[in-house]
């Protein structure tokens, strides 16, 4: 996928996860980001079809490892964080402070931890729009 349109992507899951993130579960204003993310998550998977998530951030996380900065603050390079976890860190990033030579370490580690509960918020959201209403 080229950088614009995977950053492009990127940049509408964010909104639509930050979004989510201030909504109570079954709430009907979740549908438009709900929306949102099934419609990135079909167009992920029209692209990439044996992907499976859970692996990839296993994997991530197992293969970009905290590099040691002069400055004694643990940097990650940015070069050995693969696509697309690679923008989906810059898009949750925008406005961070950083080392000229790459994030810093607990900010990607942050990220990692974030994202894991912004998935199961998501899934929670997904089975509360299914879930039938009982009046």
């Amino acid at each position: 996928m080229p950088d614009d349109e995977l950053r492009e992507l990127e940049a509408k899951r964010r909104k639509a996860l930050w979004m989510l993130a201030n909504i109570s579960l079954g709430d009907s204003k979740a549908f438009d980001a709900l929306s949102i993310l099934d419609d990135l998550e079909l167009q992920e998977r029209a692209d990439s079809p044996h992907a499976d998530k859970a692996l990839e951030l296993n994997m991530v996380r197992d293969c970009v490892t905290a590099q040691h900065h002069h400055s004694g603050i643990g940097i990650i390079l940015e070069q050995a964080i693969p696509q697309p976890w690679r923008e989906r860190f810059n898009q949750a990033s925008i406005g961070s402070t950083r080392l000229v030579d790459g994030p810093y370490a607990r900010d990607w580690y942050k990220f990692l931890i974030g994202w894991e509960a912004e998935m199961r918020h998501l899934e929670a959201h997904r089975a509360a729009r299914s879930k039938p209403k009982l009046d």
